[in-house]
């Protein structure tokens, strides 16, 4: 696979550790793309040395199993991330970065490693993920149809709208991960959608847990609304 001007084609090709960006519920999936603005120091730096060096991050999500994990000031860590590229940035001028992130492929944390950086750096495995690096791999096995219909649903249920054009242009697996990267769950949900074990898990994940919100809204709850 392609992410920007480099080529991923099998978990060797990734390095044996990268920085981490612990954030909580958010969802970095491959084929799909992350925008993020960096302010805080520590981050900053690890923006500037991912830069010097091969442009990679690990993005994962602190471990919501364990009481106050959100709010510690090094939180413990899920065991599933992504490791996502940087193939754009500006420097604001005012001390942050404006970057995007090219999803390549999950990993398995594997262990955190002792460093004089102000970031985290993580030894990571993709060994589990090797069909993240096939791009198209499982698309033949989505319903497709069953999501689009679920995301209109879901759409027309919070006054929302679309650009259609571009959903149906979309390959199924970019709709999949994209849909549910932008998915207002929470982090065991988004957990949940990283670490399925195929394309077509997550899609039967995301519409079950649309048309769980669907119900609810349906029975006089306050609803929720894309971000």
């Amino acid at each position: 696979m392609h992410a920007g001007n480099a080529i991923y084609s099998e978990p060797a090709d990734l390095p044996r550790s990268v920085p981490l960006f612990p954030l909580s519920g958010a969802l970095l999936l491959p084929q799909t793309q992350m925008p993020l603005n960096i302010f805080e120091p520590r981050y900053v730096a690890m923006i500037d040395a991912a830069l010097q060096g091969d442009r990679l991050i690990g993005i994962i999500q602190p471990d919501h199993t364990v009481p106050g994990a959100e709010q510690a000031e090094v939180p413990p860590l899920m065991r599933v991330g992504c490791v996502g590229r940087i193939i754009a940035y500006q420097e604001t001028g005012d001390g942050r970065y404006l970057v995007t992130l090219n999803g390549i492929a999950r990993f398995t944390l594997v262990e955190e490693l002792d460093s004089v950086t102000p970031f985290r750096i993580g030894v990571i495995s993709a060994e589990d993920f090797a069909d993240d690096f096939r791009a198209g791999f499982g698309e033949e096995t989505v319903d497709r149809e069953g999501l689009i219909k679920t995301l209109k649903d879901y759409l027309e249920a919070n006054s929302l709208e679309a650009d259609w054009d571009s959903i149906e242009r979309a390959s199924t697996e970019v709709l999949v991960n994209a849909l549910a990267m932008m998915s207002p769950y929470g982090p065991a949900e988004k957990q949940a959608l990283l670490e399925a074990p195929d394309l077509r898990t997550r899609a039967d994940t995301l519409v079950a847990l649309t048309e769980v919100e669907l119900a609810r809204q349906g029975g006089g709850d306050d609803g929720v609304t894309l971000q």
